[in-house]
């Protein structure tokens, strides 16, 4: 399957995310494709291609409900994760990440020095900006929801002085790797002490599990820091690689997601599915 295959399927996920959400109960099959302009049958093999189960499991796991059941089934106390080894075995697949962090003065000089190469490319989420140094990537926005302006702006605003050059061919190799999950993907960590901390954290959640702010917080060392934490997961610059939308609230509630409620939702989904398979 294509990159651009999947970014199609995640549009067409997305439409049905709302007829979902708009829905008291779940739909026939049949309503369900016929309102996405399909047949049943091509509407079911789009599905079972880009997760792998039918569109009535995938509906269960896109049900706002499905935050709790992930808690309760699939919950990770992250120090348990890193020492049974979990992290980086535990990604998609064979995905292989290695990352680096920047030191507090480099990130101090808001990106003065930095050349920062940049690209649009297509996702199993929509459309995707992704930006990298030499040493890795240090940004992954999707514009789903958002729109290419937007996501532009709030990358790039996080490193004002560096300098930015369109050059999708000089990251692509690392962006193809963490969307296919395949291969080795580079991460330039960027940001400040503590967001690096919440963001190493991150790492140690594997693929189809989540956990919380309050157990990220503990895990860090600084467990009254439980707002400090959900501030510094949702300003998380490398989505999906570094998984913040794994994290949740206690409370079971899927909290925020700096890119859109929905692209979180179709990711825990995704991962749900592709973890049950």
């Amino acid at each position: 399957m294509t990159d651009l295959d999947q970014s199609y399927h995640y549009n067409v996920i997305r439409r049905a995310i709302d007829l979902i959400d708009a829905t008291d109960s779940d739909l026939p099959l049949d309503d369900l494709a016929g309102e996405m302009g399909m047949s049943p049958a091509h509407f079911q093999r789009l599905f079972s291609a880009w997760v792998g189960v039918s569109p009535k499991r995938y509906r269960q796991y896109l049900a706002l409900g499905h935050a709790r059941t992930l808690l309760a089934e699939r919950f990770t106390t992250l120090e348990a994760a890193q020492a049974a080894g979990l992290s980086g075995s535990g990604r998609l697949h064979d995905l292989f990440l290695r990352w680096e962090a920047m030191s507090p003065g480099e990130f101090a000089r808001r990106g003065a020095g930095l050349s920062i190469r940049y690209g649009w490319f297509d996702s199993p989420f929509g459309e995707a900006l992704a930006m990298g140094t030499d040493r890795g990537l240090c940004g992954l926005a999707f514009a789903s929801e958002i729109g290419r302006e937007a996501a532009m702006t709030d990358l790039r605003a996080r490193w004002p002085e560096a300098d930015y050059a369109e050059d999708p061919a000089a990251i692509a190799p690392w962006v193809k790797a963490g969307f296919s999950g395949r291969g080795e993907a580079r991460l330039h960590m960027i940001g400040p002490p503590f967001g690096i901390k919440v963001w190493e954290a991150l790492l140690n959640i594997p693929s189809g599990h989540v956990t919380t702010y309050s157990e990220i917080a503990r895990a860090i060392g600084h467990p009254r820091a439980v707002r400090a934490v959900g501030t510094a997961v949702g300003r998380n610059p490398v989505s999906l690689l570094i998984p913040c939308h794994r994290a949740l609230r206690k409370s079971g509630g899927l909290g925020g997601y700096h890119w859109g409620l929905p692209v979180k939702r179709a990711m825990l989904a995704r991962e749900s599915a592709q973890a049950e398979g």
